[in-house]
C-alpha cells in the first residue's frame, strides 16, 4: 500500500481545497519522487476543479506546472538526461503514455498525442490498478520518470513553473508552424499563455510579432514589456479590414466560445495558419467555408507538447532569456490565488510556492 502524500485537494466542485493527506500511484523503478517547491496555476487547473471540461475524478490535485528537487530516483527509469537525486528538475502536463513502438505517436516521438496518455493529474496511469494521477498543489509528487526534466539553472524555479505546461503550449506550436526570421505572428489573448507566446514568438526570431487583445488596455504591457512589435485591438471599429492579409500565424491562447472567428482569419496572408491553443468549456463559434477557402488558409490546434519540445523549449527559454511573468504566492495562498486567478487578476502567471513550514499544517 503506498504511503500517503500531503496536499491541496479538491474533493468537489463546490468547496475550497483542503490540506490534507491523498494516497500517490504505487512506487515503482520507473519513477521518480519530487520534493516539490514551485507549481505554477494553469487555467486547465481551474477548469478541472469545477468539472467543467467534463467530470472530475475526485479527490483531485491539480497543478502540472512542477518545480522541485529529485529526492528518489527508480533503477529503470526511462530518462535520458540522467536525473541524479538531488537534481532540480519538472514536470508538466503530461505524466503517462504507453510508449509502445506499436503506437504510432509514441513512436514518433509525440507522447502528448497517445490516445492512452495520462494527465498528471486526474487521469489514470496504465498499471494494473489503474492508478489515479495526482498533481503539484501537495509536497511531493511521484510518477514515470520519462516525464521528468532537467531545469537549467539559468532560469529562477517560479520562472521555470509556468513554462513547463504553458510555455511549451505555445512554443510547440510556434515551432512547427515555421515561426522565426520572415515571419509575422500573431497572438491572441494577452494573458498567462498569450505573454508567453510574445516572449517565444520574439525568441524564435519572427520578424514581427502582434498583440491582439479585445481592449488597448494591456498595449503597454505587450508592446513596452514583451517587446511586441504591433497590438491589434479588436474593440475598435475597423480593426480587422485594417490589418487584413497581415500575418503568416495567428495563435489563438483564449478560451471564449464568441471570439470573433471568421474576423481573425481575415488577418492571415494566404496559406496562413490559426492554431488554437486555448480550450473553452463551450464550442467554438460557427465559421463560414469561405473564410477558408478564399485564402488556402488552415485552421488547426495543439496540445501541449512532447518530452522533446519540453526540453528544446527550456533550452531556447534559458539561451534568450525567456522569463514568464509571475508573481509568487505561498501554497497555503492557493484558494485565493485561484480565486484571483478566475477573476483576471493575474500578471500573468500565479506560482505557489511551498515555504519551510508548510508541513507544520
Amino acid at each position: 500500500m503506498a504511503q500517503p502524500f500531503k496536499g491541496w485537494v479538491a474533493h468537489n466542485s463546490k468547496s475550497p481545497l483542503t490540506y490534507t493527506t491523498f494516497t500517490p500511484k504505487p512506487w515503482t523503478e520507473s519513477d521518480v519522487e519530487i520534493r516539490i517547491t514551485h507549481c505554477g496555476i494553469c487555467g486547465t487547473d481551474i477548469h478541472t476543479l469545477r468539472s467543467g471540461w467534463g467530470p472530475t475524478d475526485y479527490p483531485c490535485v491539480v497543478g502540472h506546472e512542477i518545480i522541485g528537487i529529485a529526492t528518489r530516483i527508480g533503477q529503470r527509469t526511462l530518462n535520458p538526461e540522467k536525473i541524479k537525486v538531488g537534481d532540480r528538475v519538472g514536470v508538466g502536463a503530461q505524466s503517462g503514455s504507453c510508449l509502445q513502438a506499436d503506437c504510432e505517436a509514441c513512436a514518433d516521438g509525440q507522447e502528448s498525442y497517445c490516445a492512452r496518455m495520462t494527465g498528471t493529474y486526474n487521469g489514470r496511469y496504465l498499471d494494473s490498478a489503474r492508478s489515479k494521477s495526482f498533481g503539484g498543489f501537495a509536497e511531493t509528487w511521484r510518477g514515470p520518470g520519462h516525464f521528468v526534466f532537467l531545469i537549467p539553472e539559468s532560469l529562477p524555479s517560479a520562472q521555470a513553473a509556468p513554462l513547463l505546461c504553458g510555455g511549451v503550449t505555445v512554443f510547440a506550436p510556434l515551432r512547427k508552424y515555421g515561426v522565426g526570421p520572415g515571419k509575422s505572428v500573431g497572438v491572441i489573448g494577452i494573458g498567462g499563455l498569450g505573454h508567453m507566446g510574445i516572449l517565444f514568438a520574439k525568441a524564435l526570431g519572427a520578424d514581427r510579432v502582434v498583440a491582439i487583445s479585445r481592449s488597448s488596455g494591456k498595449k503597454g504591457d505587450a508592446v513596452g514589456g514583451l517587446g511586441a512589435d504591433g497590438f491589434i485591438a479588436t474593440g475598435e471599429k475597423g480593426w480587422a479590414k485594417k490589418n487584413s492579409r497581415t500575418l503568416d500565424v495567428i495563435l489563438c491562447t483564449v478560451s471564449a466560445h464568441d471570439m470573433p472567428f471568421a474576423e481573425y482569419l481575415r488577418l492571415l496572408k494566404r496559406d496562413g495558419t490559426f492554431v488554437q491553443v486555448g480550450a473553452p468549456e463551450d464550442a467554438l463559434p460557427p465559421l463560414m467555408a469561405w473564410s477558408l477557402i478564399q485564402k488556402s488558409v488552415k485552421v488547426t490546434g495543439s496540445n501541449i507538447g512532447s518530452p522533446a519540445d519540453i526540453r528544446d523549449m527550456l533550452r531556447v527559454a534559458a539561451e534568450k532569456r525567456v522569463l514568464p511573468w509571475v508573481e509568487r504566492r505561498d501554497m497555503r495562498d492557493v484558494n485565493a490565488a485561484l480565486g484571483d486567478m478566475h477573476d483576471g487578476k493575474a500578471r500573468y502567471r500565479y506560482v505557489l510556492e511551498n515555504g519551510p513550514d508548510q508541513a507544520k499544517l
